[in-house]
């Protein structure tokens, strides 16, 4: 930390006050925005003691303490107004992609530039509680309107195809293999031959949508990408203008799919606050105006937001809902941007588990993991990595039932699955499988200790 002034910093004693936090408190909240963006602090209560004694922490730091306070408070704060740095210092990069209405063709642009790069301002920044709700309020907010300089390369049918074919290659291998495995070639993709395509000339506009929506999926696919690798800020700012794409193609349909995307990310990493309002708004949009099966997917999202708000009974009857759509529903009507991520079946399973998971229904919960696994084929393998962290998530759920040799059995299944996958929610899952197998040891678990060594080594090998 830089010692910039040893003037008591009133400005962030105040919003401590505001927040109701101790400095441990704080701490604690700091350490998980900075983990959220892919960075271990150490931050404990002396240096919060320091900072309100007036040291000013880096730079860096200052975000993640704004965003952690922001969150508690409700409202957005900068590093400046809580005295950790002067007016008009604050980082103006870090806002690279949380905004909505500047040209999305050129942010992404920039957005990629930096994440090939691995550039910290960008790939270590925090997710955004603020900027989570900003889709909400676009329509009235933003006026779009087809800004696409149109380039000198004519371009149709067959280059919008092209786009598609690759978008639908890379996800298979991410299904497969896990979102590290080809992302920095999806990212240079989407700053050089996508981007170039949305600024070509088109003989329809009707083209131009198709191809700002293909745009949207690559877009969507480098946030998803950056998910998986555990740096959800940056994924955030993917998503944004991944929707914003959407709105320049004028697809409500689509741009309500990122509404679920975003809906999603917040429940995953336990920031649920603008969760709701982004799964009502995208069923909304969708309601009746798509196939059941595509429907299934926003209405399960509600029913896990809902379950996330505490608003358990309507939670359990919004998924008998889902279900019900979803066996009703033809797979082969889903649009392509819904199809892309396999079985509609497995997904509604899947995300019914982690309602009930999120309800403290854990028998319910494992018994949807359970289908969910199954759905996705005989052995799992074209989609492995979420076979593996569902079993993952299964194991869990038998654990939480005092089942402990069944929930060793479905682990082991889980480490064979995650053989040559390459997450960082793998590895967070193997690292909660082992931690509950030293628990399993001390009970006399037989299957416990050797279980745990192969987890130790495919951390060795992969994580």
């Amino acid at each position: 930390m830089v010692n910039h002034s040893r003037a008591r910093n009133v400005a962030l004693e105040q919003a401590l006050k505001q927040a109701d936090l101790t400095y441990e408190q704080a701490a604690a909240a700091v350490r998980v925005v900075a983990a959220e963006a892919g960075e271990l602090l150490r931050t404990n209560k002396a240096a919060v003691g320091h900072w309100v004694g007036g040291l000013r922490p880096k730079p860096q730091t200052a975000t993640y303490i704004a965003e952690a306070l922001s969150r508690r408070l409700g409202r957005t704060l900068r590093p400046s107004e809580l005295g950790l740095c002067d007016p008009g210092q604050d980082r103006p990069v870090e806002e690279l992609g949380l905004a909505l209405g500047a040209d999305p063709v050129d942010v992404l642009r920039q957005i990629g530039e930096a994440d090939i790069h691995r550039r910290n301002f960008l790939t270590g920044a925090a997710y955004s509680v603020a900027a989570a709700a900003l889709p909400l309020g676009i329509d009235q907010a933003v006026e779009y309107q087809q800004r696409a300089k149109a380039g000198h390369t004519r371009a149709g049918d067959a280059e919008i195809a092209a786009v598609r074919d690759v978008v639908d290659m890379y996800t298979r291998i991410d299904e497969r293999h896990g979102g590290q495995h080809g992302r920095s070639a999806v990212v240079q993709y989407l700053r050089s031959d996508v981007a170039d395509l949305c600024r070509s000339t088109f003989a329809t506009d009707e083209h131009r949508r198709e191809a700002l929506g293909a745009a949207a999926c690559v877009a969507y696919l480098c946030g998803w990408k950056a998910f998986d690798a555990g740096e959800h800020g940056l994924a955030q700012r993917y998503y944004l203008q991944s929707y914003a794409l959407t709105k320049e193609a004028g697809d409500d349909l689509h741009g309500a799919w990122i509404l679920r995307i975003m809906a999603h990310n917040g429940m995953d990493i336990r920031q649920p606050q603008a969760t709701l309002d982004l799964a009502d708004a995208a069923l909304a949009r969708v309601h009746r105006r798509v196939d059941p099966t595509t429907e299934a997917l926003f209405a399960v999202t509600r029913a896990r937001a809902l379950a996330h708000a505490g608003r358990g009974s309507e939670a359990v009857a919004q998924l008998r809902q889902a279900q019900d759509l979803v066996l009703r529903g033809d797979e082969q009507a889903l649009p392509f941007w819904a199809a892309l991520w396999g079985s509609p079946r497995a997904t509604v399973a899947s995300h019914t588990a982690k309602t009930f998971r999120e309800l403290g229904d854990h028998s319910n919960a494992e018994r949807h993991y359970s289908v969910s696994a199954r759905s996705r084929g005989q052995d799992g393998r074209e989609h492995q990595r979420i076979t593996a962290l569902t079993l993952a998530a299964q194991g869990r759920e038998q654990a939480a039932q005092g089942h402990l040799e069944q929930a060793c059995g479905t682990w082991r299944h889980s480490l064979d699955m995650f053989t040559g996958v390459r997450s960082a929610r793998a590895t967070g899952e193997v690292h909660g499988i082992r931690r509950q197998l030293k628990v399993f040891e001390r009970r006399g678990v037989r299957a416990a200790a050797e279980l745990d060594e192969r987890a130790r080594s495919w951390q060795l090998a992969y994580a």
